[in-house]
């Protein structure tokens, strides 16, 4: 789970959560910040990607940033009732509607991470780190542990339409496979009518695995080899 400040009682002093451990047969009492609870599980699931760091591309200098919907909800909402993101996010409406799907992730356990992707600084694309092997996607295809997914969208439309997808599909690929070393694949699914995003994986390195059938949409099941990395 990404980053996020320990929550203050009224006293102003830290909350913490308490767990007991066992060694030589004592019983050992460990109090947390309960800030720290949520990078516990994401460092066990996701390798922190909030420690990731940035990588250098052809458009800039890029780096992904866990969410803060305190921060950040206005901008994703405006991204999500762009008409071409939302044909296939079907996430448009009020503020509301973002604020939920980002607490499914926020509150879960941190199998997925929201992220926003920076580009020299600038908030420009929204993206969805996520343990593909302990998502229901798994059901649909011959799933490997630590298999990885990718979502992504382009908020600003003007950053679309040249390349840039490409770009950073391969760079977050990149981060993936770099900072998760049990991961052999990265691993998304685009619905098959989006036809950009799917030659943007094709361009980037990934391979169309097969198409599979999901509850919304028909996928292409793209992925990228750990092993064919400097190949493709």
């Amino acid at each position: 789970m990404p980053t996020t400040d320990a929550p203050a009682d009224s006293a102003g002093s830290t909350t913490h959560a308490t767990g007991t451990v066992r060694a030589h047969g004592d019983t050992v009492e460990l109090r947390l910040p309960t800030g720290l609870l949520p990078l516990l599980a994401e460092a066990d699931l996701l390798d922190s990607p909030a420690t990731w760091g940035s990588t250098d591309t052809p458009a800039g200098a890029f780096r992904l940033e866990p969410v803060r919907p305190s921060r950040d909800l206005k901008l994703l909402t405006g991204w999500m009732n762009d008409p071409e993101v939302a044909a296939y996010w079907e996430l448009a409406g009020p503020a509301e509607v973002t604020a939920a799907h980002l607490r499914a992730q926020l509150d879960g356990d941190g199998r997925s991470i929201p992220c926003l992707g920076l580009l020299d600084g600038t908030p420009m694309s929204y993206w969805e780190i996520y343990r593909a092997d302990l998502d229901p996607l798994s059901r649909h295809y011959p799933a490997r542990p630590h298999d990885t997914g990718i979502h992504l969208l382009i908020g600003d439309g003007t950053n679309r339409g040249r390349g840039l997808g490409t770009t950073l599909l391969r760079a977050v690929a990149g981060l993936v496979l770099d900072n998760r070393h049990r991961c052999t694949r990265v691993i998304a699914e685009p619905d098959i009518r989006n036809t950009p995003s799917v030659s943007a994986f094709l361009s980037s390195g990934f391979r169309c695995y097969t198409e599979i059938d999901l509850p919304e949409k028909r996928a292409a099941l793209m992925v990228r080899e750990r092993a064919l990395r400097n190949l493709l």
